[in-house]
C-alpha cells in the first residue's frame, strides 16, 4: 500500500529481528535506508543484523553512518564497540587455532556469539574445536541445531562427520564427509577428513586380517602405518596402540608392547582392554607391583568376578615374588622331581658349606654361610609335599609351625648326608678341597 515508506520497512526489520530471521530483516533494513539514508534506525538496525549475522566489518560501517547521523547516539556508540570487540575475538580465535589452542578459541567463540547469536560460521568453528578437544556431545548439539535449519550446510555436515570420526565410528563419518561434499565438493576440511577416515579404516582392517592368519610381523608394520596417519584421532589410535601391542607381545617383545599400552591409556584413560594388556606383559615381566595396580584399575572400572579373579591372582604372584625363590636358589624348575631336588641340594650344599671356605676372607665366609643356610632351607620346603603345596599356593609358610627363621642348615646337612661322622671336607693341598664319606 506505501511501498516507498522508509519508516514501515524498519518497523518490519525490527519485527523480524524479535523472531530471530535476522537474514529477512537485514533486506527490511538495507530497504529502509535506501529509501532514506538519513533514517538512523535504519542504519542501527542494519548495523545489528549484520552484526548479528557475525558480519562485523559490515556491522562497524552502518553504526558509522549512524553516528555521522547523530554523534551523540549512545546505541551506536555502544554497538560500534561490540562490532570491533567481534573482530577481535576473530582475530585472536584464528590465531589460537593455528596454534591448536583449541579451548581459547571455544572462549572466544563463545563471546563473540553474545553479540552475533545467528552467526552460523562461529557455531560451525566453536563445534569443531569441541570436537578436537573430545567435547564430541556438545559439537555434535551445535551441528545439530544448525542442520534443523539448513540440512544442507557442508559445514555442520562436516563436524557431524569430524564428531563420529573421532569417536571411532569410522564408516559412520565418511557418510557425512561423503555428503557435506556433495553439497560442497570444494570442501577441503571435509575431502582431508574423508580420504583418512577411509585410509585408517581399510589399515586397520588389514592389520586385523594379518593379525588373525598369524602374519604378527605384517600385523605390526600395518598397525603402525595406520598410526601415521591422523595423529588428532585419539579414540582409534589408542585402540591402534593396544593392538599393536598384542602384536609385540605374540612376538615377546614385551617391554616394545607394555609401552604401546602405555600410550593407549595415555589417549584413553578409560581403555580396559589396554589395561588388561599390560597387566598381563607386566606380569609375564616380573613386574607384579605394576600389575597389581593396572588390575586394581580395572577393577575399580568394572566390578566383575573376572577382574577380580585376576587382581587375586596378580597380587599373589605380587607376595611370592617378595618371598625367597626357593627354586632359583637350588637351581631348579618349578616342575623339578624329588629326585632333582635332592640332586640340586647335593650339589649348592656341597658348593656353599662352610668348611670349604675355612680359609677364605670374613665376608665371603659369611656371604657363603647365608647361601648354605638358604640351600638348607629352600630344600626343608620343596622337599616335604605339604610344605611345597602351601609355598607354591602363596600361603605363608609360618603358619602351622612352619617358621622359615627355625631351620638349622647343619642338621639338615648331616642329616642328608648320613649323620655325624658321614662327610667332611679335607685339604688336599692350598685352597683345594675333596669330600670324604665315612
Amino acid at each position: 500500500m506505501c511501498p516507498k515508506n522508509a519508516s514501515y520497512y524498519g518497523n518490519r526489520a525490527a519485527t523480524l529481528m524479535m523472531l530471530g530471521r535476522f537474514r529477512e530483516a537485514l533486506g527490511d533494513a538495507q530497504q529502509s535506508v535506501r529509501l532514506d539514508d538519513s533514517f538512523v534506525r535504519g542504519h542501527l538496525r542494519e548495523g545489528k543484523c549484520h552484526l548479528s549475522l557475525g558480519n562485523a566489518m559490515a556491522a562497524c560501517r552502518s553504526f558509522q553512518r549512524a553516528l555521522e547521523l547523530d554523534h551523540k547516539n549512545t546505541q551506536a556508540q555502544q554497538e560500534f564497540k561490540n562490532a570491533n570487540a567481534v573482530m577481535e575475538y576473530e582475530k585472536i580465535a584464528e590465531m589460537d587455532f593455528e596454534k591448536r589452542d583449541f579451548r581459547k578459541v571455544v572462549f572466544c567463540m563463545d563471546r563473540a556469539l553474545e553479540f552475533a547469536p545467528a552467526c552460523h560460521r562461529f557455531k560451525i568453528l566453536k563445534a569443531e574445536c569441541l570436537a578436537m578437544l573430545g567435547r564430541y556431545p556438545e559439537a555434535q548439539s551445535v551441528a545439530s541445531d544448525i542442520l534443523r535449519i539448513d540440512s544442507t550446510n557442508a559445514d555442520a555436515l562436516y563436524v557431524r562427520g569430524l564428531c563420529l570420526y573421532y569417536e571411532d565410528c569410522i564408516e559412520k563419518a565418511v557418510q557425512f564427509f561423503v555428503q557435506a561434499l556433495r553439497m560442497a565438493p570444494d570442501h577441503e576440511k571435509a575431502c582431508i577428513a574423508c580420504r583418512n577416515a577411509k585410509a585408517l579404516k581399510a589399515k586397520k582392517e588389514d592389520g586385523n586380517k594379518a593379525f588373525k592368519e598369524g602374519n604378527y610381523k605384517l600385523a605390526y608394520e600395518l598397525y603402525t602405518e595406520a598410526l601415521g596417519i591422523d595423529p588428532n584421532n585419539i579414540k582409534t589410535n589408542a585402540k591402534l596402540y593396544c593392538n599393536r601391542g598384542t602384536v609385540n607381545s605374540k612376538l615377546r617383545k614385551l617391554d616394545d608392547a607394555i609401552e604401546d599400552c602405555t600410550n593407549a591409556v595415555k589417549l584413553d584413560d578409560t581403555y580396559i582392554k589396554a589395561y588388561l594388556r599390560r597387566a598381563q606383559c607386566y606380569t609375564d615381566t616380573e613386574q607384579y607391583e605394576e600389575a597389581v595396580r593396572d588390575y586394581e584399575k580395572v577393577y575399580q572400572t568394572e566390578k566383575t568376578k573376572e577382574h577380580k579373579q585376576l587382581l587375586k591372582n596378580a597380587q599373589l604372584e605380587l607376595k611370592r615374588s617378595k618371598r625367597k625363590d626357593y627354586y632359583k636358589i637350588l637351581g631348579v624348575d618349578k616342575n623339578a622331581s624329588e629326585d632333582e631336588i635332592k640332586k640340586a641340594y647335593r650339589k649348592r650344599a656341597l658348593m656353599h658349606h662352610p668348611d670349604r671356605h675355612s680359609g677364605a676372607s670374613a665376608e665371603v665366609q659369611k656371604e657363603e654361610e647365608k647361601k648354605f643356610k638358604e640351600v638348607g632351607e629352600a630344600f626343608t620346603i620343596l622337599s616335604d609335599p605339604k610344605k611345597k603345596t602351601r609355598y607354591d599356593s602363596g600361603q605363608d609358610l609360618d603358619e602351622e609351625g612352619m617358621n622359615t627363621a627355625d631351620f638349622d642348615a647343619n642338621n639338615i646337612f648331616k642329616a642328608f648326608f648320613g649323620g655325624p661322622g658321614g662327610f667332611s671336607f679335607e685339604a688336599s693341598g692350598p685352597g683345594n678341597f675333596f669330600f670324604q664319606f665315612g
